[in-house]
Order: structure tokens, then C-alpha cells, then sequence
């Protein structure tokens, strides 16, 4: 779950309320059935909503008020009735739109529906909130900063998403983790197709470097990685696997490195051992093919047996008498923004040495 917490700005500046503090005395009072369907059929905890519930309706100042109907919400969630909690808090606030109070009411209400696994029902009332509310600080918290937070995990809609994470970024920067904001605004906006938008809010990720993403292993660099893409001609990528191999065998075969450096991927090509990980920076370190004589390389006749539909490996010898053995790296590429290149190859990397 996201932990937004601290302070936010925009549509001017929370409204402040005063601080919360707890009565040492509550007046008794009859109730005389103000709220006779509130009851829980707890003895004592029914004695105690009485007690609290005639206070609340004697009670004129908004600041106490705010307390006693927080000590009754907590009254229900005691025993666990969560309906009659909703209940009362919505019917309070129907009773009084003015209580500035209100919004920070039917945050209470949303969660207490996200907890009964009622989402639609959550959403509306975060979404409420943050339509029909100000602003306002609550023991620190804004307000509209939680209903943010609470409907970016609860919207399965994109377009939503994006809205949302938009209105986040501009109004609570300096409240959010804001990379991660901007990570998962260009997923929001990839899912939509919009690839320009994407790309321009990996970009302001990519203002942070070293970020990382819980359950997006090297998100930084794969990050890196699609951008460089995006913006490179794309040159180098060929129709189908045959073909491409076919290409290197020819260019190792006459012993020409330049045509060898054509057929390279321009962006993000690797060069690594079986044992690297891709997250280490040497991994991205030049490399020129050039300074390797080709005389003595020679190439497998069949692709690596763990080749498949996505990847290949081609396994060469005679490189190096450092290292003599290197595999071809082969993948295809996936880029939905151009359907020309989506789905063709590029010699993506070597790996080198025997595989393990």
C-alpha cells in the first residue's frame, strides 16, 4: 500500500484545523432516540454511543464536535461493525454539510468500504472528496493527498491513472516519492498507447538516477534502455532472425569488421560475461569489434539450443586467446509505437566464454 503521508500544496494553500484532543468528561444527556438505528446490541458499548451521541447533538463547536464523532466511529469499529459506522458518519455528514470536518468524515467512510472489499464504492467516495472538498490538514495529513494516493491503487483505468498521477505530481511534489510517481505515470500512459507522454515521464524518472522501483528489478537502467531506443533511427534492426544471422556469418566469413559494426545494435548494445549481471556498469562500456582480428573466427552451423521465438544465441570461437569463445546475442524487438519495427530482430549483445 502507498504511504503518501506529509504535507501538499494547490487549489491554495490545506485549510489547517485546529488539533484533535479527547474530552476527560463527556456531558450525559438523554438521547431521546436521536440515533436509535445505531445501536449494536453491545450493552456497554451501546451505553457508551448514547453517552457520546448526546454530546454530539448538544455540542455547537465544530473543533469538539470533530472529537465525539470520532470517539463514535470508534465506538463501532470496536466491534467490528463497519456498516453502522458508514452509516452514521453519512448520515452526519448529510445532517451538516458545513462541518469543515466532513472530508476527512468520508475519508473514513472510503476505507471503511475498501476494507469490505467494496472498490467501486471507495473510489466514489475518494473521488468525492477530492471533487467536492477543500483541502485539509488532519493531524498533519492532507486530505486530498490520501484520496490520491488511495485512488491510484484502487483505479484499474488507465486514463484515470494517468489524471490522477498527473494531479499528484503538480499539487504534492514535494510531498510524494516523486521518480516513482513519474516511473508509473509513463506505465499509465504506455497502456494508453500514448508513447510520446511515456516517454516524456520516463524521462523526468530518469532525473533521478540510481531510483529503484520495488518489483521492477534494474527499472533505472531498463528505463535508460527504452528511451535511447525510442530516439535512435532504429537502423540496424532486420525483418527476421534468419536473415540477420545469415548477414554476420557472411561479414565474419570476408573478414569485414565494418559490416560487422553496421549490424550491431547502436543503442544499448551489451557486451558481458555468463556470471554479469545486466545491472553492472561495465555492461554498457564501448566496444569496438574492429580491434579483433576475424581471421581465426569461426561460427557454429546451427543456432544455440536455448534459442527461441524471442532470443538466440550464436556461439563463435577464435576470438581472443583471453577469451576465445563469444555467443551472439540475437532478440527481437519489441516497440509498439512503430509496427514496422515491432516484432524484427537486432544483434542485441555477446556474451563471453562457454555458457555455464
Amino acid at each position: 500500500m502507498w504511504r503518501w503521508g506529509g504535507r501538499g500544496s494547490g487549489r491554495g494553500r490545506p485549510q489547517r484545523l485546529g488539533p484533535a484532543f479527547v474530552a476527560t468528561t463527556l456531558a450525559l444527556g438523554a438521547c431521546s432516540g436521536d440515533y436509535p438505528h445505531l445501536h449494536v446490541g453491545d450493552r456497554q458499548v451501546d451505553a457508551q454511543i448514547e453517552a457520546l451521541a448526546a454530546a454530539l447533538n448538544a455540542e455547537p463547536r465544530y473543533e469538539r464536535r470533530f472529537v465525539l464523532v470520532r470517539e463514535l466511529s470508534k465506538a463501532y469499529r470496536s466491534v467490528e461493525a463497519h456498516r453502522r459506522q458508514i452509516l452514521f458518519l453519512t448520515s452526519y455528514v448529510q445532517a451538516d454539510s458545513n462541518d469543515p470536518f466532513n472530508a476527512f468524515y468520508l475519508t473514513t467512510v472510503a476505507q471503511l468500504y475498501r476494507e469490505l472489499g467494496s472498490e467501486p464504492l471507495a473510489r466514489h467516495y475518494f473521488e468525492r472528496i477530492l471533487r467536492n472538498y477543500p483541502d485539509a490538514l488532519v493531524e498533519g495529513d492532507s486530505i486530498h493527498l490520501t484520496a490520491l494516493g488511495q485512488l491510484i491503487e484502487l483505479e484499474r483505468n488507465a486514463a484515470r491513472r494517468v489524471d490522477y498521477y498527473k494531479e499528484l505530481i503538480a499539487r504534492f511534489s514535494d510531498a510524494i516519492d516523486l521518480p516513482r510517481s513519474h516511473f508509473f505515470l509513463a506505465q499509465a500512459y504506455e497502456e494508453l498507447g500514448e508513447w510520446e507522454q511515456a516517454i516524456q515521464s520516463y524521462g523526468a524518472f530518469l532525473a533521478y538516477p540510481g531510483t529503484d522501483i520495488p518489483g521492477f528489478a534494474n527499472a533505472y537502467r531498463q528505463v535508460l534502455e527504452k528511451v535511447h531506443f525510442y530516439y535512435s533511427d532504429k537502423s540496424w534492426v532486420v525483418s527476421d532472425l534468419d536473415s540477420l544471422v545469415a548477414a554476420i556469418k557472411r561479414a565474419i566469413a570476408r573478414r569485414d569488421p565494418r559490416e560487422l559494426r553496421r549490424l550491431q545494435a547502436k543503442s544499448n548494445f551489451f557486451t558481458m560475461s555468463w556470471e554479469q549481471q545486466t545491472s553492472d556498469e561495465s555492461v554498457a562500456l564501448a566496444f569496438d569489434l574492429g580491434a579483433f582480428p576475424l581471421s581465426r573466427v569461426r561460427f557454429d552451423r546451427q543456432l544455440d539450443d536455448d534459442s527461441n521465438t524471442q532470443e538466440a544465441f550464436l556461439r563463435t570461437t577464435g576470438w581472443s586467446y583471453r577469451i576465445e569463445t563469444w555467443y551472439l546475442y540475437f532478440r527481437k524487438v519489441e516497440f509498439k509505437p512503430d509496427p514496422e519495427v515491432d516484432g524484427r530482430w537486432e544483434w542485441a549483445g555477446i556474451f563471453f566464454g562457454e555458457k555455464l
